[in-house]
């Protein structure tokens, strides 16, 4: 097996060459072997999805020469579209907030887009994943964006349209069952009568109105926190940057994202997420 060397402050360390994530990932690997649980599909492709725009918006304010910005934009469009999910290793149980997946995601483009450029894997001189990869970003405000991304995505693109096949089925059985009578149970026993269709007509409410509050609570998952940086001041970071990636993000997906009112707040709070947990568990 032939082997590329990378360096960090702890050291060097041969990796495979044919791998695309580096030091930072494989340094993860080994400090957080814990459950065997991996980040899902959906929250890779809002990864990749988030890299892109990034490096989009940093191309449009000058700040990211236009041939590695574009290799860049190539290349998280590939990890976004899961070319590259087994290359995403990383414990879901790990330190801080995210750094170790979010690294693996910084390494994973940053070397798909060396070799789109046509160099080799780990020469970081021609694409770092530090200073062009996640050039204006921070873990602390990448992270919490990929959740409300991800989290979004399902909804829409998987809950909201299973509880509305759900809903129609329902729906017909209601009216199938309209003529048929049957004795209402209440404490486990035989009560007064009613419909079958009536019956389902109460299981037909319950998702129908499931479905409006999901749809209500979505709300605050458009805000994004993109462009806060470490600790949502903006620092080191263009000011149009995060308005930028958001409207990217609005364009790629459909959906109407918006900058966070407040990024101090959308940094360190997941209340929209724990909200939306309470509806699946009490209505979906």
């Amino acid at each position: 097996m032939r082997y590329r060397v990378e360096e960090d402050a702890l050291g060097r360390m041969e990796i495979p060459l044919d791998l695309y994530y580096g030091i930072n990932t494989v340094r993860a690997i080994q400090n957080f072997q814990i459950s065997g649980l991996r980040f899902p599909r959906v929250f890779i492709k809002a990864l990749g999805l988030i890299k892109y725009a990034a490096a989009k918006a940093n191309l449009q304010l000058g700040l990211l020469e236009k041939e590695k910005a574009e290799a860049i934009m190539k290349a998280a469009m590939e990890v976004a579209e899961g070319r590259f999910d087994d290359q995403f290793v990383v414990d879901v149980f790990q330190t801080g907030s995210g750094t170790s997946t979010h690294m693996n995601a910084n390494e994973v483009i940053a070397n798909r887009a060396i070799e789109i450029l046509g160099g080799t894997k780990g020469d970081k001189k021609l694409i770092h994943p530090n200073d062009h990869v996640n050039m204006c970003q921070s873990t602390n405000d990448v992270f919490p964006t990929a959740i409300n991304v991800s989290v979004i995505d399902s909804i829409l693109n998987h809950l909201i349209p299973s509880l509305e096949l759900l809903k129609n089925a329902l729906e017909d059985k209601v009216k199938k069952f309209e003529d048929i009578v049957k004795s209402g149970r209440t404490h486990f026993q035989d009560a007064v009568p009613l419909t079958l269709g009536q019956e389902f007509s109460g299981y037909l409410s319950a998702i129908s109105h499931g479905i409006e509050r999901v749809k209500k609570n979505i709300e605050e998952l458009l805000e994004l926190p993109i462009g806060g940086t470490a600790v949502g001041t903006g620092l080191n970071t263009h000011p149009d940057f995060g308005k930028l990636v958001v409207d990217e993000l609005a364009n790629l997906m459909g959906i109407p994202f918006r900058v966070a009112e407040n990024r101090f707040a959308a940094l360190q709070l997941r209340d929209s997420c724990v909200l939306l947990r309470i509806c699946f568990n009490k209505y979906c």
